[in-house]
C-alpha cells in the first residue's frame, strides 16, 4: 500500500473489505482479460488492488469510488491512467458513464448493497459486453442457481432474464483486510442480446416474480391469487398446485404476459 493510504482503515458504512492477495488478484485479473481498446469501468476500486494491474493491461480505467479519501489517492495515484467518477454506484446514473461506448464493469461488490447495485445495472444492459463481479458466495449461488434448487429465487429468476450467468470460482476470507466472515465469488455476467429477450411487460413480470417467492411453501394459486386466478395460470402453461421454485424463466415470462392480456382486456 501506498504512503498516503496506510492510514486509512475499512469502513463498515460502505462495506469495504480490501483484497490484497496476489494470487487471487492474479487469478481475478486473468478472469477478466482486459484488452488496450476496452472500456473497463471498476465500481469501488479501494486501494487499487485490481485497478493498478487492469491499467497494467488494459492501459487505462474509469473507477466510480464513493470514499472521498480514497478517491484523492486513487487521483493522486493514476493522475494520467484512472478517470475517476466520484459518486455513489447505487445512485449514480449509468447512462451518462461513457454513452458512446460498451462497457466492461467490474468490480468487488460492497455485500451491503450488492443485489440493488446488481438491479440498477440492467439499465445500461444493453451496452454491457460483460460484468466480472466478485460478491458473497451466497449470492452468487442465488444468482446462477437453477430451477428447483434452494437457492433459486427472485434474484435468479429477475437477472437470468436479462444475462448468461457463469459462477467462476470462490476467494477465501484470507484474501481479503480486514477478512469478511463470508466466502467470496467470482460471477461473470453476460448481457443476452436484446433480441433475444422475449417481450414482457417488466414491472408486472418483477411484481409476479416476488409475489410467488414471497412465501416459497406457498402454491402458485395462492402466491400470485392477487394477479391471476387458476384458470388463467393455467392458460400460461403452468400448473396452479406447482411452487415457485419449480418454474424457469421463461414460465414466469408467460404468466406475466397472460396477466398483462388479461389485464388489458378488463380494461376495455
Amino acid at each position: 500500500m501506498d504512503n498516503g493510504l496506510k492510514g486509512h482503515r475499512a469502513r463498515k458504512r460502505f462495506g469495504q473489505n480490501f483484497l490484497h492477495d496476489e494470487h487471487w488478484i492474479g487469478r481475478i485479473v486473468r478472469s477478466i482479460d482486459a484488452k488496450p481498446s476496452d472500456t473497463v469501468v471498476e465500481i469501488g476500486p479501494g486501494q487499487a488492488a485490481l485497478t493498478r494491474e487492469i491499467i497494467a493491461v488494459a492501459g487505462h480505467e474509469t473507477a466510480v469510488e464513493i470514499d472521498r479519501d480514497l478517491a484523492q489517492w486513487l487521483r493522486e495515484t493514476f493522475p494520467e491512467t484512472l478517470t475517476l467518477i466520484e459518486a455513489d454506484a447505487l445512485k449514480l446514473d449509468w447512462g451518462t458513464v461513457h454513452p458512446e461506448k460498451r462497457l466492461r464493469i467490474i468490480g468487488n461488490l460492497p455485500y451491503n448493497i450488492s443485489s440493488p447495485l446488481l438491479f440498477h445495472l440492467t439499465t445500461v444492459a444493453d451496452r454491457v459486453i460483460d460484468q466480472h463481479f466478485m460478491l458473497q458466495k451466497e449470492v452468487v449461488d442465488r444468482m446462477v442457481a437453477a430451477p428447483g434448487s434452494k437457492t433459486y429465487g427472485r434474484l435468479s429468476v429477475m437477472l437470468q432474464y436479462r444475462y448468461q450467468m457463469f459462477k467462476l470460482f470462490d476467494v477465501p476470507p484470507g484474501a481479503f483486510t480486514p477478512p469478511p466472515k463470508v466466502t467470496s465469488s467470482i460471477v461473470r455476467m453476460i448481457p443476452r442480446p436484446v433480441e433475444s429477450l422475449a417481450p414482457v411487460n417488466m414491472a408486472l413480470f418483477s411484481d409476479i416474480v416476488a409475489a410467488a417467492f414471497n412465501q416459497r411453501r406457498k402454491t402458485l394459486r395462492n402466491a400470485i391469487s392477487k394477479f391471476m386466478d387458476e384458470e388463467a395460470i393455467k392458460a400460461a402453461g403452468v400448473e396452479p398446485s406447482a411452487r415457485a421454485e419449480s418454474l424457469d424463466v421463461a414460465a414466469f415470462v408467460r404468466l406475466a404476459n397472460v396477466c398483462e392480456s388479461l389485464q388489458t382486456k378488463s380494461a376495455e
